[in-house]
Parts: structure tokens; sequence; C-alpha cells
């Protein structure tokens, strides 16, 4: 069995997810330096076009060949603007189990994409290749990725009470880590039963083993 994700392109109605490319670096930067973005995860603050460039060219790509995850550039369809990324970490290549995670670019929240982008990430993960857990942590106040997690059927776990670390910004602009809990949500291959079959039959997955 393979211990390293193919460089993939997936397929939906809407959207593209591909590999994180260079020219995605000013809009990548962007999004990255939204006060919700700030609030909910560690991505360090202020976030430079250099920082986005090292991601996409080194990280995500070390990240990759070593087996450790996958990055995925969420992409519009028609117009190939930048609306966020799913990212994979934590694989256990003998539990066939990874955690998944997304960021949604603030022009685009409330379309659906965050759903549709991790549903299709999902079933890729969960048919082609054949993982048997997908793993999710959101933080207890974090409605919006809460509901993006309920959306794609998965079952909420339990919770890990003090082990999420969010972020408050002062009316000076620094920042200030606030203690809070994580909801643990996990997706199972039986899970995915009638959900999204837009999806299904609107869409696919093309390998693409010589990117970049």
């Amino acid at each position: 069995m393979t211990s390293t994700f193919p460089n993939i392109s997936i397929s939906t109605e809407r959207l593209v997810l591909r590999p994180l490319d260079e020219d995605d670096v000013p809009a990548l930067a962007a999004m990255m330096n939204d006060e919700q973005v700030g609030a909910w995860t560690d991505v360090p603050q202020p976030f430079t076009e250099d920082r986005a460039r090292s991601w996409i060219t080194d990280h995500a790509p070390a990240e990759r060949v070593a087996g450790r995850g996958l990055d995925l550039a969420v992409a519009e369809f028609l117009t190939q603007r930048l609306v966020g990324v799913v990212r994979l970490a934590r694989t256990d290549w003998h539990v066939r189990s990874t955690e998944m995670s997304y960021i949604v670019a603030p022009w685009a929240r409330g379309e659906g994409y965050a759903s549709e982008a991790a549903l299709a990430t999902a079933q890729w993960l969960l048919g082609d290749q054949k993982f048997e857990r997908i793993e999710l942590r959101t933080a207890a106040d974090n409605t919006a990725s809460q509901q993006v997690a309920q959306k794609i059927g998965c079952i909420s776990e339990g919770v890990l009470r003090g082990a999420c670390i969010a972020h408050v910004r002062a009316d000076d602009g620094t920042w200030s880590d606030v203690r809070t809990d994580y909801i643990v949500w996990s997706l199972l291959p039986e899970d995915l039963d009638g959900a999204g079959e837009q999806l299904a039959d609107s869409g696919g997955f093309t390998a693409f083993p010589d990117w970049n």
C-alpha cells in the first residue's frame, strides 16, 4: 500500500481541488490574513506573501512526499479564483486515518464551498484511497466549522477539554491566546452513504503523477 498521497485534481460541480501553485501566492496570503483565520488557526499573523510562497514551494511538497499529509487549493471551476484550502495532516498509513481541516476566503463564505470541498475530499479518501477514518477537530465556539462537519456526515465523538488555543485580536492589532475545547468528529466509509450524491454525479478525480 502506498504511503504517499498522489498529486491529485478533484472536480465538483463548482470547484476544482488541486495542488497549490505559485500563482496562488497573493490570494493565499490575503486569505490567511483574515480575522477568522487568525482566530481559529495557528497561521502566523501577519501572513506575508513570502510565507505563502514558502508554504507552496517547500512545506506542502515536503508534507506530501513524507506521507504526513496533503494541501489542496480549492478554486472556482469557472473563474479559477482561489476559494480556500483543504488540508490533510497527521496521516497514519497503517490505520488508514488522517485529519482534515479547511479554510475558506472571507468573500467565499456562506456559499457552501467548504462543505462541497470537504465532502469531495472525503469521497476520494474513503473511496479511491481506501482510508478507513477521517478526523476533524473544531474549536468549541467555531460554529461555522462544526456546521461543515455535520453537513458532510461526520459524527461527533466527544470533547477534548482545554486542548485548543484560539486567538483574540485587541484594538491595537496584537493577538492573545485563549484556551478552549476541541470537539472531535469522525467520518467513516459507511457515514458517506447517501451524502452528497450531487458531487458523485457531477465530478470525479484525475491523478496527475507528474504535477510539479
